[in-house]
């Protein structure tokens, strides 16, 4: 077994609650050496979301397995020059603060990059570092609505729906940071400079609603919600309901994969209605609809589950834990406890031996501080005068 993929890699994670700590999980996970900086008051947010609050939080757990934690106040100039130090030695920063407020406290980009040139600076943001909607606060339900993709949620007539996979948090701030934050890495590898890298959320979702922007170049606007190939508006692509209230998948999109569906429903007559829109559609949409009523779901799942057509269940969360092919795939492991998922992209010659849970705040504070060349007496001073 190969070492890690990231083993060497130094990250300072400054940021809080989904988007950037579930990014450097990532990183953590594939062996960066990811130290979390947390401020000496409330500390990372997601530490009292949900049931549970402190360093128990299921949030908290579930996005910073892996790293190291220290605390820091920012606001005094001894907890700025540890982090500066510290900085001095790393690959990569990362914060999630408004624009202009690592400025405001002297450890904006230019200042670290000229300490360290190489540094990677990645700052995730829900509009940007600049533009007129820079300094407004935001969510994610504000930033898929200014990227045309709240709007194609939901069924036709009703008002858009919103779904707890948060598409610009995930999409937007994790996964974007991600592909940003390593390109620039292999950038300064070879040509020994940095870049701060600047993820707005709301770009990172407008650049990827690929299938709208098709509809809007092809026809001048998007069709309405519910009314697309993708969001209910043909019978080959959409949610049934079983006899039990539950639910089936079909997406027969391929015309081979539909023919078969109709081949297993015993109605043939529907081969026409594939991509049928409009009264026809409607109608085939209605058969299917009183169809699939008419079994349990676990009935219809028997029935699909040897023939490739795409027509599958669809599970509740915790059904999908123990899903047999995400298990197989080792994406449901136990950290400390708690059930969490495992890396998403596997890669030859490597496998994580074993995660180490999240940490308690500030548990490694003076074990890194120790790496800096901080003895005991500075230690004890930078505590009494609550800097760390």
């Amino acid at each position: 077994m190969r070492a890690a993929p990231l083993a060497g890699l130094r990250v300072l994670d400054l940021t809080r609650l989904l988007p950037g700590p579930l990014a450097t999980q990532h990183l953590a996970d594939y062996g960066a050496d990811v130290i979390k900086v947390e401020d000496t008051g409330a500390g990372d947010y997601a530490r009292c979301l949900g049931p549970m609050c402190g360093d128990t939080s299921y949030l908290y757990r579930l996005v910073n397995r892996g790293k190291r934690s220290i605390r820091l106040d920012l606001k005094q100039p001894a907890g700025r020059e540890l982090l500066l130090r510290l900085a001095d030695d790393a690959d990569v920063l990362v914060e999630g603060f408004r624009p202009g407020v690592m400025d405001k406290l002297g450890l904006g980009y230019a200042v670290l990059a000229e300490r360290n040139p190489r540094l990677v600076y990645c700052s995730i943001s829900g509009y940007g570092q600049d533009g007129p909607y820079a300094q407004r606060a935001g969510h994610d339900i504000n930033y898929i609505g200014y990227a045309g993709v709240l709007d194609q949620i939901g069924a036709a007539g009703a008002a858009p729906a919103l779904a707890n996979l948060q598409i610009g948090d995930l999409l937007g701030g994790t996964l974007s940071s991600l592909v940003g934050m390593l390109v620039a890495v292999i950038d300064a590898r070879t040509s020994g400079r940095g870049r701060h890298v600047d993820v707005s959320m709301t770009d990172a979702v407008l650049a990827h609603a690929i299938f709208p922007l098709a509809e809007v170049l092809a026809h001048g606007a998007v069709k309405p919600r519910g009314e697309d190939l993708l969001t209910g508006g043909v019978p080959c692509y959409g949610v049934y309901e079983t006899a039990d209230g539950r639910y089936m998948a079909v997406g027969a999109l391929e015309e081979k994969f539909w023919h078969r569906v109709c081949e297993a429903l015993g109605r043939a007559d529907l081969k026409p209605a594939h991509l049928a829109s409009g009264e026809l559609g409607a109608r085939a949409r209605a058969e299917l609809a009183a169809i699939f009523r008419s079994r349990t779901q676990a009935e219809w799942t028997a029935v699909f589950d040897p023939i490739d057509c795409c027509v599958t269940p669809v599970l509740p969360m915790q059904e999908s834990l123990s899903d047999p092919q995400l298990v197989a795939r080792g994406m449901i492991v136990e950290v400390d406890g708690v059930t969490q998922f495992g890396p998403p992209v596997r890669l030859s010659d490597y496998a994580p031996a074993s995660f180490s849970p999240a940490p308690a705040a500030g548990a490694h504070t003076e074990q890194v501080l120790a790496e800096l060349g901080v003895d005991a007496d500075e230690l004890a001073r930078l505590r009494a005068a609550q800097v760390i």
